[in-house]
């Protein structure tokens, strides 16, 4: 089942065309001079296909928010329910439903047109390209916004690889780095250090896992605590930054800069570690746009960005993310935007289109009848 999303050949004309639709003619600033956004050029329509915009202002009321397919496939109990994904299990396996919600301090933030589906199918691409790394959980793919995957132990560790100083949550570096701080999860940082500045080298910055607020961790905490035994711990440590390695140079391919990225590992029954939930996706990774980046550095400028942060800016100007009991609701003209720029990553990336679904059947339909038809075939 997953070979429909496996196995897709990176296209040698990709960075260029990417760049093309990047030129400073068909850029144009969107939402106003008095906004921070506009520091993060707004990528022009013509990037993406007509039939995608179509399909994304369709979907603006039908997004996935939230899965019971237990509700609708015997076999399943209620799910887990993460910040992005519903978790369901059945004997020895997992079913991840990536829905449309849109994740940042520690709130959700809005539902995204097709970001499921972008971050699932992103992320079975680099799945299946970094198996040369390390081995992976997933069985198979019965849906776009689904991956069915082997139950592992899943280590109580987030391995977030950063290769600048930038971010703007309350553990990104610069936020933490503005504040004085000089060692970070371990690493020692000089003065003199500014925003989006490429590191010498890349680095990790774990932090624990939890359910309302993830915490900062070097990786001698990570042993001293129990959360890992050491071995586990340096070698999660090599693959970690082997794979933001391999994205950067994948990246780069196709004119964009890998920023950061975190990844999660757990460890099989048989002890083989195990690279799961997603990998530089949009949501778990930060990208900007390579042809412009220096340039833009040197002038103080934000690079141009191709993921959510310049939501997240939205919201830091409008309200008090992590403290309002009630944030404002996210614009649509910034939704719709950043459902496009989802689908362009994804389709740089992988150089492929992202396929879209006939969105005449209701999504929650189509994922139950995929995962029944699928348990059917995987419980034989």
């Amino acid at each position: 089942m997953a070979s429909a999303f496996f196995g897709v050949p990176l296209s040698s004309d990709r960075s260029s065309s990417f760049q093309s639709c990047l030129t400073m003619e068909n850029l144009r600033p969107k939402f106003g001079p008095a906004s921070h956004i506009t520091a993060s050029t707004i990528l022009h329509h013509k990037c993406v296909r007509p039939e995608v915009i179509s399909a994304i202002s369709a979907q603006l009321s039908n997004c996935l928010a939230e899965t019971h397919l237990h509700k609708t496939v015997p076999q399943l109990s209620p799910p887990v329910t993460g910040k992005v994904r519903d978790i369901y299990n059945v004997d020895d396996l997992m079913i991840l439903v990536t829905t449309d919600r849109l994740s940042a301090f520690d709130r959700i933030l809005a539902t995204v047109p097709f970001k499921g589906q972008v971050l699932n199918q992103t992320s079975l691409w680099w799945f299946n390209k970094t198996k040369h790394i390390i081995s992976n959980a997933v069985v198979s793919a019965p849906d776009p916004n689904v991956t069915i995957a082997s139950k592992c132990k899943v280590f109580p560790v987030e391995f977030v690889v950063r290769g600048y100083v930038t971010g703007t949550t309350s553990t990104s570096l610069w936020t933490v780095y503005q504040k004085g701080i000089r060692n970070y999860c371990g690493n020692i940082f000089p003065d003199g250090l500014v925003k989006n500045q490429k590191l010498t080298e890349n680095i990790l910055t774990p932090t624990t896992k939890a359910a309302d607020h993830d915490l900062p961790i070097s990786g001698e905490e990570i042993v001293e605590r129990g959360l890992m035994s050491r071995e586990d711990f340096e070698y999660v440590r090599e693959k970690a930054l082997a794979i933001f390695s391999f994205g950067q140079e994948v990246a780069a391919d196709h004119g964009l800069i890998l920023v950061d990225t975190k990844y999660e590992f757990g460890k099989a029954p048989d002890g083989t570690i195990l690279l799961i939930d997603e990998v530089h996706t949009p949501d778990s990774s930060r990208y900007w746009v390579q042809a412009s980046y220096e340039e833009r550095f040197k002038k103080g400028l934000e690079p141009e960005n191709i993921d959510k942060e310049f939501l997240r800016l939205w919201f830091k100007e409008n309200c008090d993310p992590y403290n309002d009991k009630e944030l404002p609701q996210a614009p649509i003209d910034l939704v719709s935007e950043l459902a496009k720029r989802y689908i362009i990553l994804h389709d740089t990336i992988t150089g492929e289109n992202l396929q879209i679904s006939d969105i005449k059947e209701g999504i929650h339909d189509r994922i139950s009848r995929n995962v029944s038809d699928a348990l059917q075939q995987l419980q034989r």
